[in-house]
């Protein structure tokens, strides 16, 4: 096969290895290795990590490749949204499955892999984006998934739900709060959505009687709100 013909089969692929190498070329392991060394020499391809290469230098795409099950979460989906204007430092990926290395560096952008108990792994879309597929969380799912791993501050997801409340699915915000079972999430999430005049009795009945506050990354003085047990330190 010639290069040329063999670098338009490869760029089918998001990323690939030595065996989709050699499996074009029919040839055997030594021989597919120098050539994976020629190509990477003369920049035709890029080595992502060990054993996995690609022709594509969208960090995105990567991210969403790299690992299966996963999913791009975080601010990263927040703003694929365009739920902020803020520019994501890395791209965050849920996975069910453990990694040696929880980051890695592409392209010059970080990508940070979190692993989640299988109950946590729902809530994801397939997107097509450029020339490949992608998985990424919902827009409500990646604002839950934030707050459970704490990926943004609560005070920063209040202020982009405030702001994109239109575009929010919020029944599904609510369904998916109670799959969860968080107590501590239902109880925030469910003190913002009243202060939004948004009705949401269903999160109201599942919570207990402890007093958190409504952002924990900052002082817990604040104002006690009996009904949600949420010490609010933001002054929603």
């Amino acid at each position: 096969m010639k290069k040329i013909e063999l670098l338009k089969e490869l760029g089918k692929y998001p990323l690939f290895n030595l065996k989709t190498v050699r499996d074009m070329t029919n040839k055997d392991g030594n021989y597919t290795k120098l050539l994976i060394h020629r190509l990477k020499k003369d920049k035709l391809i890029f080595e992502i990590e060990k054993n996995k290469y690609t022709l594509n230098k969208d960090s995105f795409t990567i991210a969403s490749n790299m690992i299966w099950p996963c999913y791009i979460s975080g601010w990263s989906a927040v703003s694929y949204y365009h739920l902020t204007d803020q520019i994501p430092q890395a791209i965050f990926v849920i996975t069910t499955r453990a990694r040696k290395k929880r980051e890695i560096i592409f392209n010059n952008t970080k990508i940070i892999f979190t692993r989640v108990k299988p109950k946590y792994f729902f809530g994801y879309k397939r997107e097509r984006y450029g020339d490949y597929d992608i998985f990424i969380a919902e827009k409500e799912k990646a604002l839950i998934d934030s707050a459970l791993l704490k990926k943004i501050s609560f005070s920063e997801i209040c202020d982009i739900i405030k702001d994109n409340v239109e575009d929010i699915n919020i029944p599904l915000l609510i369904k998916y709060l109670i799959k969860i079972k968080n107590k501590s999430l239902m109880k925030r999430f469910g003190f913002l959505l009243d202060r939004l005049n948004i009705k949401n009795d269903e999160l109201s009945r599942l919570i207990d009687f402890k007093y958190i506050p409504l952002d924990e990354l900052i002082s817990k003085k604040g104002k006690k709100d009996k009904k949600w047990r949420i010490i609010d330190n933001v002054g929603l």
